[in-house]
């Protein structure tokens, strides 16, 4: 994968301006909460359309405000997970993951469907409602939805944000196979140092709408833990 952002959007007091490239792998916006992170994902969806930009993924073009182009957020082939998984509560999980699997049956076969249930460990939670779901287990249906949709990138805008220190370290480990098995192009958007070192392979790091550095994750550690506020990890 190759993504090429550039991006100025201004709202309200605050001015995002931020540029940066992405190659395969998992790809980490990094920042205190307000840098600009959700906003840039909001932007690569095709659910925010910025002042001033340009967007290109794989070499398609999905962004550029100078030629007048704009694909709408149906036709770019991106799967969001937000933090607060946006189930479908009167639906069963099995019906929530068909919802993924119906948008894209053409590209998707009932042996994806079964690895993926397998890959999440969600076999056994078919036949719950949502409401009968631990934060956790709702992150990781909403996991196995946006891949059933057989997207080109999956876009994960700080999906573990809300859950406490339990469920995140149940979810990380789903994570990593996810990005290790799947190979699918990923854009982790978090403001946990921890997250970051586990799942990424190149960070971009934001601040104040701008971006500050980026580069690998390894070379980067000492940065993004001076901006966490915390002691560099050893």
């Amino acid at each position: 994968m190759s993504l090429d952002v550039v991006l100025r959007h201004r709202y309200g007091g605050f001015t995002l301006d931020a540029s940066f490239s992405a190659e395969r792998g998992v790809t980490a916006l990094f920042g205190p909460s307000g840098a600009g992170k959700s906003t840039i994902v909001g932007a690569i969806a095709g659910l925010l359309r910025p002042q001033q930009g340009r967007i290109a993924v794989n070499g398609r073009v999905l962004l550029d405000t100078a030629a007048r182009i704009f694909v709408p957020a149906e036709h770019r082939r991106a799967a969001v997970v937000f933090q607060d998984a946006r189930l479908f509560p009167h639906m069963s999980v099995e019906d929530n993951l068909k919802f993924g699997w119906r948008r894209a049956q053409a590209k998707t076969d009932a042996g994806t469907v079964a690895h993926i249930v397998d890959l999440l460990g969600l076999g056994g939670l078919l036949a719950r409602r949502p409401r009968h779901l631990s934060g956790g287990e709702k992150s990781r249906v909403a996991l196995g939805r946006a891949l059933l949709a057989a997207p080109d990138m999956l876009l994960l805008d700080e999906p573990l944000a809300t859950l406490d220190a339990a469920r995140r370290a149940e979810i990380l480990p789903y994570l990593e196979k996810l990005a290790r098995e799947t190979k699918l192009p990923m854009l982790y958007v978090s403001h946990a140092v921890e997250e970051v070192a586990r799942l990424a392979d190149t960070v971009v790091v934001l601040e104040n709408g701008r971006v500050k550095t980026q580069g690998s994750v390894f070379d980067l550690l000492t940065d993004i833990d001076a901006i966490a506020g915390v002691p560099p990890l050893g």
